[in-house]
């Protein structure tokens, strides 16, 4: 049979969009990820990765190990088959550390392009580090502060200010790397590491602003410190600890002689174990020359980098979130332009209601009304408790967990209501309870508010559009008023009634329903 792309189109996909596959070949893993299309919001139709070590004896060999090229082959072998399966338009393939710095790498990547197809460009270090850096720009919203991108074989550093970067930097602090020059000696990789690190004279740049932490290993020591710490909200990106616990908790790691029976090690993939003493040890020290506000996980690094410099300068210039929730609405809601509807209608609400916002609260209000729908075809008991999990663990960008937790409550509340001595509050369920501990009481309180407005909202417009805008809101005297037109006076049952009513009460007003005309 011949691998080629099924010409049926799936629903829930984008037609129009051609996917595109990114392979990196890194020291430590080679992956593939086929997005749906080059987007602002890449979504991952596919993702593998298959753990070769290419990096694991470079440092003191120089060359790639027989066993892991022969692996890395089959993997490309693989990842090309799977890319005509899917239908790949451009295959994009680079190579990192090990293949530029051993001396039988050329040889690898003749061999690796018969294989995959495609001509596989080896990065610089410093190229590296301004991909990764792409990536961080994919990843967040105006990000401004040091990327930190770790390998199996190299370490790059890079600043991202206003986006431009600056300073990028390449060490060979990779963890496979640093097991091998050191002899897997933590004391001994150590001295390496300070020695490497005091070589970048520009780190005091750092002091008082984030830094972005890339790659395999850290993922996984994020994730290990999710575990250890039972957090609720198991996503790797956005992800932020705060500087005083991320250096106590890598020194904790990084002086564990065996980390079999660690808290929350079994979560952590076998072959990535052994780096992270090593990962952690790199971050301990690397924090204490940045001094950074904190220590942000993103899960967007050097492929995502490659993506984003195939996007048009005005895509780049997009909202990742919005972008994100944009998409969403148009394959799971039943009308976006309802979608869009809902954050004109409760900008106007807000103001009526003086609730003041900052840019990112009204920001994350309309991304909130993009995905207030995307629940409905799921049984009405469980729309809030299936709607809440897919939005906060959704592959979402350019938002941090607190948003994330507010996005995800705001739309369980929409679907469960808010009021808890309501006989129509359905989906309660524990993650909701421990996410809300996660946020601030007026993050809660917002969502909340906005979750029971398009709760009220849902009620007159069945999730269509051309009803909402001609539904006039304020407060008058105390009370809440939604005035409907004459031609809409139908609609105003005991259901919208009660609906209106828990939304007062949270806003500390009355309510009342008057027909105009």
């Amino acid at each position: 049979m011949a691998l080629v792309a099924n010409e049926i189109e799936a629903r829930g996909r984008f037609e129009h969009l051609d996917p595109i596959g990114v392979i990196d070949i890194g020291s430590n893993s080679v992956r593939l990820v086929v997005y749906e299309g080059a987007t602002r919001s890449p979504t991952p139709l596919f993702n593998e990765k298959v753990l070769c070590g290419l990096g694991r004896s470079v440092g003191s060999t120089g060359k790639l190990g027989q066993q892991a090229s022969a692996r890395a082959l089959e993997a490309l072998a693989r990842f090309r088959a799977i890319s005509g399966i899917l239908g790949v338009k451009e295959l994009k393939c680079v190579a990192t550390a090990a293949v530029r710095e051993a001396s039988d790498g050329s040889d690898f990547i003749r061999a690796g392009e018969r294989v995959c197809g495609a001509p596989i460009q080896v990065l610089s270090g410093e190229r590296e580090a301004e991909l990764a850096a792409a990536g961080i720009q994919m990843g967040f919203q105006h990000p401004d502060g040091i990327a930190g991108d770790l390998g199996g074989g190299s370490l790059e550093l890079v600043d991202i200010a206003g986006g431009k970067l600056s300073g990028a930097t390449t060490l060979p602090l990779g963890g496979l790397r640093l097991i091998d020059s050191a002899q897997g000696s933590i004391e001994k990789a150590l001295r390496i590491v300070d020695n490497e690190l005091g070589k970048v004279d520009w780190l005091g740049r750092g002091k008082g602003r984030p830094f972005y932490a890339v790659g395999g290993t850290w993922r996984a020591l994020c994730r290990l410190h999710m575990e250890h710490t039972d957090y609720p909200l198991r996503v790797a990106h956005g992800y932020s600890l705060k500087p005083k616990d991320a250096l106590e908790f890598c020194a904790e790691v990084r002086k564990a002689k065996k980390l079999v029976g660690y808290k929350g090690i079994e979560a952590i993939n076998r072959a990535r174990r052994e780096t992270l003493p090593f990962g952690a040890l790199v971050m301990e020290r690397l924090l204490e020359h940045l001094k950074p506000s904190e220590v942000i996980v993103s899960v967007f690094g050097v492929r995502e980098g490659v993506l984003f410099e195939m996007l048009p300068a005005e895509a780049r210039r997009e909202d990742p979130l919005l972008s994100f929730c944009d998409d969403y609405a148009k394959l799971r809601s039943r009308s976006v332009e309802h979608a869009y509807e809902l954050c004109d209608w409760t900008d106007v609400l807000f103001s009526a209601a003086g609730l003041d916002e900052t840019p990112e609260e009204r920001r994350l209000r309309h991304a909130a009304c993009l995905v207030s729908d995307i629940g409905w075809r799921a049984h009405p008991d469980y729309r809030g408790e299936q709607s809440l999990n897919v939005i906060a663990h959704a592959a979402l960008g350019g938002i941090d967990h607190a948003g994330r937790i507010f996005l995800a409550l705001t739309v369980y509340y929409r679907h469960a209501g808010v009021n808890k001595d309501s006989d129509e509050e359905r989906g309660k369920d524990e993650l909701s309870d421990r996410l809300k501990s996660l946020v601030s009481k007026r993050t809660l309180r917002r969502a909340r508010i906005l979750g029971a407005a398009v709760r009220t909202a849902h009620m007159l417009s069945i999730g269509m559009p051309d009803v909402i805008p001609y539904v006039g809101v304020a407060v008058e005297k105390g009370r809440l008023a939604l005035k409907l037109p004459r031609a809409l006076g139908p609609l105003n049952g005991e259901r919208l009634r009660r609906r209106c009513e828990v939304l007062a009460s949270l806003l500390g007003l009355g309510c009342e329903i008057v027909l105009v005309d």
